[in-house]
């Protein structure tokens, strides 16, 4: 998925069924008719007529509520209202109170056993006050349903923006990791074409067995680039293809070792973490010392991490580490474990001994799902 389609399916999310939306409000709708009923039993003083209120209550306030908010999803379900979409709503919400009232109190007579007054003789002044009071409950639970959907919908928006920084942020370390990668990939094949063009016209022998080792390596490390992750065991493989091509160039100067627990075969890691780090032994160590010397690579598990350590016997650092960390080496592999694991990855370089120089690696365990 690319950055704009995750993007719009951040932005567009999947709206909830408008049933579900008035059932979770008539949840609502109840409590307030409950709180209404007992006030009103409390105003007026008689306990005795809690049970009654409770029913009328709840049979006139949720028939209201209903008719109010099955409108309002229906017809207006808009975050924001102009005036001229108020109006009607308004509209529907005065309607809607003395029919709720007349029906719900047709309700209610008929649970409590009551014989409901005819409809002449239904508009009386206590009844006009409960309309008005029906039309007030009413009011205040579109208030407080609005109110909500809107904490909902700023909060909505505050996860998505988060969401689209976390993308965007994903995105810009994926190139930043590809272009860190870019820069490892031409130093070594230029390097190895330029010692390829100058044994063929020397040694045309050695220039075949160098390009057969080169084609095996490409035909190790070329899907494994093209990947966020590979598995130890590739990495490995691949480190054993470029030793075979390095062995080739230097000949019997160049000795290696590499060590791969059998149980850490499928832990993952990024591709072509090891090879630069190898390739820095190889230039800066080993290559440099007329008897050569050899390369050791050894990975274990230790409390819970991945320990990857390259050795040599080479010339070793020198006055300085850093003498060995420049180019595409110790620190191109140090920012891509940066970006990747922040503070979970750790990468130290120091003397070996006797002679040399060792770089270990320290980096989260991840086993392949």
């Amino acid at each position: 998925m690319n950055m704009s389609t995750a993007i719009a399916s951040i932005s567009a999310p999947t709206p909830r069924p408008r049933l579900m939306r008035l059932l979770e409000d008539m949840r609502l709708a109840l409590v307030m008719s409950v709180l209404a009923a007992v006030v009103i039993t409390l105003v007026v003083g008689k306990p005795e007529i809690l049970y009654e209120q409770l029913v009328f209550s709840v049979c006139i306030g949720m028939l209201a509520f209903g008719i109010v908010d099955g409108a309002r999803l229906l017809w207006w379900d808009l975050p924001e209202w102009s005036a001229r979409q108020w109006l009607p709503f308004l509209g529907v919400m005065v309607l809607a109170a003395p029919v709720a009232h007349y029906t719900g109190m047709r309700v209610g007579f008929a649970i409590m056993g009551y014989k409901m007054p005819i409809l002449a003789d239904y508009p009386t002044a206590g009844r006009v006050s409960m309309i008005v009071l029906t039309f007030g409950v009413i009011s205040a639970m579109v208030l407080l349903v609005r109110h909500r959907d809107r904490l909902r919908r700023i909060r909505q928006e505050h996860a998505d923006a988060r969401l689209r920084t976390e993308v965007i942020e994903r995105q810009a370390l994926q190139a930043q990791l590809r272009l860190l990668q870019a820069q490892i990939e031409p130093h070594m094949l230029f390097n190895t074409l330029a010692n390829l063009q100058g044994l063929i016209a020397l040694d045309p022998d050695r220039a075949g067995r160098m390009l057969d080792q080169l084609i095996q390596y490409l035909r190790a490390t070329l899907s494994a680039t093209r990947s966020e992750s590979t598995t130890l065991a590739q990495e490995f493989a691949a480190m054993e293809a470029y030793l075979g091509l390095m062995g080739v160039r230097m000949g019997e100067r160049l000795a290696s070792r590499l060590s791969l627990p059998e149980e850490l075969r499928g832990v993952r890691l990024p591709p072509m973490l090891l090879q630069p780090l190898v390739e820095n032994a190889i230039i800066h160590g080993l290559e440099p010392k007329i008897e050569g010397g050899e390369v050791a690579i050894a990975a274990e598990a230790r409390d819970g991490l991945l320990e990857i350590t390259v050795r040599d016997t080479g010339l070793g650092l020198q006055d300085k580490p850093e003498s060995r960390g420049g180019g595409v080496g110790v620190s191109t592999t140090r920012e891509r474990l940066q970006a990747i694991y922040g503070e979970r990855a750790a990468i130290v370089l120091a003397r070996n001994q006797p002679q040399g120089a060792i770089v270990r690696l320290t980096l989260p365990l991840e086993t392949t799902a």
